[in-house]
């Protein structure tokens, strides 16, 4: 199996580590190459700006779940054109009492090429399958609620306008 890595590195600033008075903000590295400013959520007085870890976990669902949409659809032999998700991490208590990301709503957005459409079973069925085969969906099933919240499919038309289908 494969292992994937990542480089973290912060460095303190303030002449002293204090709690509450010291910068949280630092830099994950891929692939030696793609800096990413990662700093506490805004909420625990982060920098609005910068992403912060619960983010990078939606993110991570997120795409996880959408590379395997896509490989289950293109087996299946549908057209996809587009795909977009809106994440959400929610942050709450454990059965523990500990602070944690507790849920992860997905709201996925599906755009076939002109003149191919599914209905909301098939859709929902294909969301389904991949949410059981996506990697990340399964290091968290124990500890995290993930919600696939089916958007209407969006399939184009001849004339270049959308047509919305429930």
């Amino acid at each position: 199996m494969s292992d994937i890595s990542i480089e973290l590195h912060w460095q303190r600033i303030e002449p002293d580590l204090k709690p509450g008075a010291y910068t949280a903000e630092h830099v994950v590295q891929f692939n030696n190459s793609y800096d990413l400013q990662v700093d506490a959520a805004p909420d625990y007085g982060g920098d609005p700006s910068c992403t912060n870890p619960e983010q990078a976990l939606a993110s991570a669902l997120s795409s996880c779940h959408m590379l395997t949409f896509l490989a289950l659809a293109a087996k299946a032999g549908w057209p996809v054109a587009s795909y977009h998700d809106y994440a959400v991490a929610h942050l709450g208590k454990n059965p523990k009492g500990q602070m944690s990301v507790n849920r992860i709503d997905l709201h996925p957005v599906v755009r076939f090429d002109t003149g191919f459409q599914v209905s909301v079973a098939e859709m929902e069925q294909m969301q389904d399958r991949a949410h059981r085969y996506c990697f990340i969906a399964n290091t968290l099933a124990d500890s995290v609620e993930v919600n696939i919240l089916h958007s209407p499919t969006v399939r184009h038309s001849h004339a270049g306008e959308q047509n919305v289908a429930a």
